[in-house]
């Protein structure tokens, strides 16, 4: 059974290329608006990692680790944020909170696909 991947982020553009690169290598994908719509989306589905944006309205990425860390049903969903920033200050905030790897925006697709092989198989 393949394993499934949730894409957030604000931009419908962003999410669909994150979709495709993810697709053609097997996993299935749910999508996302926001944290918020996010938290929403897991209950009863199982996922097996989260690609997030940190940048968004609602609920920002670093929220939505802090939330889904904090939810028995989501706790142990490794986290990925995939977003434009780059300082270290934002990157520590994100391990902090959980999240197990930093990609910056515009991301290789390979090296996408290398980091969720890593941590999901």
């Amino acid at each position: 059974m393949p394993r499934t991947i949730m894409i957030v982020d604000d931009a419908a553009s962003m999410r669909g290329l994150i979709a495709m690169t993810l697709k053609r290598e097997g996993y299935e994908v749910v999508e996302a608006s926001d944290g918020r719509d996010a938290l929403t989306k897991l209950t009863g589905k199982k996922v097996d990692l989260i690609v997030s944006d940190l940048n968004m309205p609602n609920m920002d990425g670093i929220e939505l680790i802090k939330a889904a860390k904090a939810a028995p049903q989501s706790r142990f969903i490794p986290i990925v944020m995939l977003t434009t920033e780059s300082q270290d200050k934002k990157k520590q905030e994100g391990q902090q909170a959980g999240a197990k790897a930093w990609i910056v925006k515009p991301f290789k697709p390979d090296v996408l696909v290398g980091v969720v092989k890593k941590i999901i198989g």
